[in-house]
């Protein structure tokens, strides 16, 4: 099943505050890349009183454009999805700029002991690329923690427009959150859901079951539009976010039948299942190909061939 990607957005403006609904503007910080497609949107969400969803990256530009957009009016909170480098880091200059309360579901989880794997391919280098700034990477913003901590289903915050609820939605993050707004039945959906393509599911941190188990969660809800942090929104939801999810279903069934032909390591997977997509996608590729292994194995689907723990560099074979 095909995914109804929505239309591009490359056009919006950056720096410049744009209404895309009654009580909802956007500012798209010019941080574009192969996570962050055209930019960071970071949501402004009242008339007066506001609350600011995903300040974004450290970018003095962003941080220009939300200082001439929030000119006279009364931040009373801020929100973050979660802790990745295209997200939070303007949060903490922002409660500084406003001594606004920081929420969100806590800090991004430390994995101590926990080892990366080089998966380096020097194959698919282009000798033409320059290399990645730190904007274009999806590093994570160890250093946010919120002020306030919110769970799922909670009814957190409350303005004389519209009320706010977590909902959360763990898989691309441990602590990512979606947030559901009352007055114009929208949720906005971070990483979870993005409008422009898949989201990447990273190990350790990243985790394929609960990912799954937040897209049947987010199915299972009669939110009317869905707003990302990148790409545009999701105006008729369920079909979006019904391929979206069997997308993953498909993408598990050809990784078992890559494993049962004997192609049984997750860079061979990826140059297979991936011929089509640009090799700038390849790595992050393997990191859910990894993601969804670990959980194959869980499922007894799938084993290690040495025996251990699933990692990137190892090999499979069917249980």
């Amino acid at each position: 099943m095909a995914i109804p990607f929505v239309p591009r957005i490359d056009d919006a403006p950056y720096f410049e505050c744009t209404q895309v609904s009654p009580l909802i503007q956007r500012v798209i910080a010019k941080n574009p890349s192969k996570f962050s497609y055209h930019g960071t949107g970071t949501y402004l969400l009242g008339s007066h009183d506001v609350v600011v969803i995903d300040p974004g990256p450290k970018l003095d530009s962003h941080r220009d454009a939300l200082i001439a957009a929030l000119d006279g009016r009364n931040v009373v909170g801020i929100v973050v999805t979660h802790c990745h480098s295209d997200h939070s880091p303007l949060t903490q200059w922002l409660h500084e700029y406003t001594d606004a309360p920081r929420y969100a579901i806590g800090p991004h989880k430390v994995y101590e002991g926990f080892v990366e794997e080089d998966d380096h391919d020097p194959s698919e280098d282009d000798p033409e690329e320059k290399s990645e700034t730190e904007e274009e990477r999806e590093t994570i913003d160890l250093a946010f923690a919120p002020d306030v901590a919110v769970v799922d289903g909670e009814w957190f915050m409350k303005t004389s427009e519209f009320s706010l609820q977590a909902v959360a939605t763990p898989g691309h993050t441990s602590n990512h959150l979606a947030v559901a707004m009352d007055t114009e039945n929208a949720l906005f959906t971070g990483d979870h859901v993005m409008g422009w393509s898949t989201t990447v599911v990273s190990p350790p941190d990243g985790d394929m079951r609960a990912y799954f188990e937040s897209m049947n969660k987010v199915i299972g809800r009669t939110d009317s539009i869905l707003w990302p942090t990148h790409g545009g929104p999701v105006t008729n939801p369920q079909p979006f976010l019904r391929a979206y999810l069997e997308h993953r279903v498909e993408r598990e069934r050809q990784i078992v039948a890559q494993i049962a032909a004997g192609n049984n390591t997750i860079p061979g997977i990826v140059k297979v299942l991936y011929a089509a997509v640009d090799k700038k996608l390849h790595r992050p590729a393997r990191r859910s190909v990894w993601s969804h292994l670990r959980k194959l194995v869980e499922d007894g689907v799938v084993v290690t061939t040495d025996g251990g723990a699933p990692r990137l560099l190892g090999s499979y074979a069917l249980a």
